[in-house]
């Protein structure tokens, strides 16, 4: 079964002057009893944070916290020590687990455009901590770029306490990418830029997909495209 939900049935927020965001999912004072989740994956805020502003430190607990810089870079300071500067095409995951604080600051003059994704852990109570990493993901091309997981058939990939995969690809016009999957698996698409064909399905920009009991997807760019893949599992007993 294919879900597709259009751009316009995104909820758009700007709370303040320096931020715009765009919310997948219930969050903040946006809340739909029918769109909490899906699977884990239970946040995804595509943001846009004007320079010389951004997150002041604030807390949070019991989830897996994802970052992708599209544009610009960000500034990150926590209560565990870390400080580190997440920059275009990078990945960042911080394991709130039993509870932290951070900030998340844009200290340049240009925006940044990033997307966040949160996960619902497979186990609460881990310890917090943080990694980030240079995945180079916005050039290779024609290809499914694993960028974090908790799938540990994976190698040289952010890790996260999931059992869930974060891809993206960049998909040149007219070309087809296959991803393989099972009906006890859930797969989530959005579309950052372009448009892509898949299973008969028409998806434009900020599309979102939600694919369920699907054996293979068949992703085909009608015109050059960009786009974030997401496997999750479908049953919570395997979250």
């Amino acid at each position: 079964m294919l879900k597709l939900i259009p751009a316009s049935d995104r909820h758009h927020a700007a709370p303040v002057h320096w931020l715009n965001s765009y919310f997948l999912f219930s969050f903040a004072d946006y809340y739909d009893p029918d769109n909490i989740n899906f699977g884990p994956l239970r946040v995804f805020n595509d943001d846009t944070v004007q320079g010389n502003s951004g997150f002041p430190q604030h807390p949070h607990s019991e989830m897996e916290i994802v970052t992708l810089v599209l544009e610009g870079e960000l500034v990150h300071e926590d209560t565990m020590g870390n400080r580190a500067t997440i920059k275009k095409g990078e990945v960042q995951r911080m394991t709130a687990g039993t509870g932290l604080a951070h900030a998340e600051m844009n200290a340049t003059d240009k925006a940044a455009h990033i997307y966040q994704l949160w996960f619902l852990p497979n186990q609460k109570g881990i310890s917090p901590s943080y990694e980030q990493k240079d995945v180079d993901f916005l050039d290779t091309k024609n290809e499914l770029i694993p960028l974090v997981s908790g799938q540990k058939v994976l190698e040289d990939v952010v890790y996260m306490n999931s059992n869930s995969t974060v891809y993206w690809c960049n998909l040149s016009a007219d070309k087809t990418v296959t991803f393989k999957t099972f009906p006890i698996r859930n797969t989530f698409l959005y579309v950052a830029e372009g448009y892509v064909y898949v299973n008969g399905v028409d998806i434009g920009p900020n599309d979102q997909l939600r694919s369920t009991d699907e054996n293979v997807l068949e992703i085909r760019a009608k015109k050059d495209a960009k786009f974030i893949l997401i496997d999750l599992p479908s049953s919570e007993k395997n979250y």
